[in-house]
């Protein structure tokens, strides 16, 4: 069967080709504020990043950057846009923006919302929520607010002056009440309050043990990455042992190797049970380690910890090797080789997170699964308790800070429309606008040569001064100067072609000065066969092909999304306007006025 035309009117379809955006889970519109920065409009940028994903200088640091490997740009050469990096220089060049910020209306709405913890995903329904007019408590058993952003990140990657800003924006707000040192030890008593919803964002806060021999004898030098963690960020532990061993393969075991390296441990030895590849840390985390001295052991499965008179002397691993059975699942299967021993002063335990609602009780109306998880709705977010909502590590379990985000926006969407007696289901769909850019015959509003830089690495502090230091901040963030080279490489990929077929009359200028060959006028087909026949076959089918209408032969304009560069010479050079370059914008409902139908 031949294919339809495109349904560019569907919202998702120009969202889906601007690939960074669609990967975001908050849907962060990346190429619009990469051109602020790149005209040197910082704090027009931070804003448009505020507005989506709430913490731009956090996510600038930490973000886990799924925007990055989607990033046109590499599929077009080695290495992505440094989406991230550039968030944080937004965040850093800045001016005061105080008098940008929504403010909680004079008069409130009469509806209180309980939060349940203070850490990215409460803390974005409260500043969702607290400009509508309601009343917020946030609750956290700690005395300072922003959960795992703050207690579980390092200083030398995030600086809490950092966390204070972004956290002091939303409590400006105005109806946001954090109540710190005040842990919830009952939900039951919590819903006998009068909280019109409750909203459970108390992340994931139990890291998994390992029960193996020696575990109990050598209890007092092992430690659980995620608490150890918690302990020196608040100050509570100052020092380790020389040698140490990082059990786990995941970003927190990275936080846990390097942070060790700068309290005082020597030899510091990341020990996995899989492979290199097959880690759990981001490629860039893994990275960072290598470079402050830190080795990766993979293939190696921890047998025992090794103890005399009491004290912890080392862990016994086998060793293992990946086995591929015939359909590609994989299995680690002992390699028969003698046990390795490696000696230490402490061990960090960082294999991973786990949930714990002791404090929720079981006769509530709120189901959990067979893994002791809420039975949570993945678009509403709301429990099978109708009154109580979740999002965030809490809901479907450890993720990062852009996913809690995330959740964050939609819960609140479901809390608006639950207090105010609508349907939670019922979701208003994104606002969508398209604006040609043509400024005259061969101009556009934006700028779209094509830089053919590669990416540009932030600059690091000396590795001799960082690790002096846990709180010493690691990177330095790019400059003015770099952070415009790094912005010129985006694609604009917001800026679409569109293609208007009566328009058309089959000269095949676009074709012959398209750099990618992207663009074919052919027969129709069905898209196998489509793909195969294009001038450069589009062999990425999760990109989608931008189908035409029939023109005047019958023929039709197939154009592969896949690696166009929007550089917009299809439309320079088409002599009838047939092509036009036209800026896509997708606002993301939040909780605001248009989710009200009150």
């Amino acid at each position: 069967m031949a294919l339809q035309p495109t349904d560019t009117k569907n919202p998702d379809y120009f969202h889906k080709v601007v690939d960074c955006q669609w990967a975001c889970p908050a849907h962060t519109p990346v190429p619009e504020y990469i051109r602020e920065i790149a005209a040197g409009n910082y704090t027009d940028a931070y804003m448009i990043n505020w507005r989506s994903n709430v913490f731009p200088g956090i996510l600038g640091r930490t973000c886990d950057r799924p925007c990055e490997p989607a990033c046109r740009r590499g599929r077009v050469e080695e290495e992505p846009v440094a989406i991230c990096r550039l968030k944080r220089v937004a965040a850093d060049n800045k001016d005061d923006i105080r008098a940008r910020l929504p403010s909680a209306p004079a008069r409130r709405n009469g509806k209180k919302i309980a939060c349940v913890g203070a850490g990215p995903a409460s803390l974005t329904v409260a500043r969702d929520l607290a400009p509508l007019g309601y009343e917020i408590h946030v609750y956290d058993g700690e005395k300072q607010s922003a959960g795992m952003i703050r207690s579980q990140i390092p200083r030398f990657r995030l600086p809490e002056s950092v966390i204070d800003e972004e956290v002091g924006y939303i409590t400006a707000i105005g109806n946001i009440e954090l109540r710190l040192g005040r842990r919830i030890e009952s939900l039951k008593a919590l819903l006998a309050e009068d909280y019109d919803a409750i909203f459970v964002g108390s992340g994931a806060p139990r890291g998994r043990d390992l029960d193996i021999p020696g575990r109990k004898e050598a209890a007092k030098r092992i430690h659980i990455g995620i608490d150890w963690l918690s302990n020196v960020s608040f100050g509570h532990i100052h020092h380790i042992g020389k040698r140490v061993i990082v059990l786990g393969g995941g970003n927190t075991a990275m936080d846990c190797c390097r942070t060790a390296r700068r309290l005082g441990g020597e030899d510091v030895k990341v020990i996995v049970r899989s492979g290199f590849e097959e880690m759990k840390a981001s490629p860039w985390e893994k990275e960072d380690a290598m470079h402050e001295g830190i080795p990766i052991l993979n293939y190696l499965v921890p047998k025992a910890f090794t103890h005399a008179n009491g004290k912890l002397t080392g862990v016994t691993f086998e060793r293992v090797a990946a086995v591929y059975d015939d359909k590609g699942r994989r299995a680690l299967k002992p390699t028969g080789e003698p046990d390795e021993h490696y000696e230490c002063d402490d061990v960090l335990v960082a294999v991973g997170q786990e949930n714990a609602f002791p404090w929720i009780e079981r006769d509530i109306g709120l189901a959990f699964d067979k893994w002791d998880m809420p039975q949570v709705d993945p678009v509403t977010f709301q429990s099978t308790n109708p009154k109580v909502f979740f999002g965030g590590d809490a809901a479907f379990g450890p993720k990062n800070i852009i996913w809690a985000v995330a959740h964050g926006h939609d819960a609140a969407i479901s809390i608006d429309k639950f207090v105010h007696g609508q349907s939670v289901a019922d979701r208003p769909p994104p606002m969508v606008t398209l604006v040609s850019q043509k400024m005259g015959i061969h101009e556009w509003a934006y700028d779209n040569d094509i830089s053919a830089d590669l990416r540009y690495k932030v600059p690091l502090v000396d590795k001799d001064v960082a690790l002096k230091d846990v709180r010493t901040e690691v990177e330095l963030g790019f400059d003015k100067k770099l952070g415009y080279a790094e912005a010129q490489r985006c694609l604009n990929c917001d800026v679409q072609t569109v293609f208007s077929a009566p328009l058309c009359i089959e000269c095949d200028a676009c074709v012959d000065i398209c750099p990618m060959d992207c663009i074919t006028f052919t027969e129709n087909g069905e898209e196998e066969d489509l793909r195969a026949r294009l001038n450069a076959p589009a062999q990425n089918k999760t990109q989608a092909l931008y189908v035409s209408d029939a023109l005047k032969t019958g023929r039709i304009m197939a154009k592969d999304e896949d690696v166009c560069l929007h550089c917009g010479l299809c439309a320079e050079r088409c002599p009838t306007g047939a092509w036009d370059m036209q800026r896509f914008t997708l606002d993301i409902t939040h909780a605001d006025h248009r989710c009200q139908t009150r």
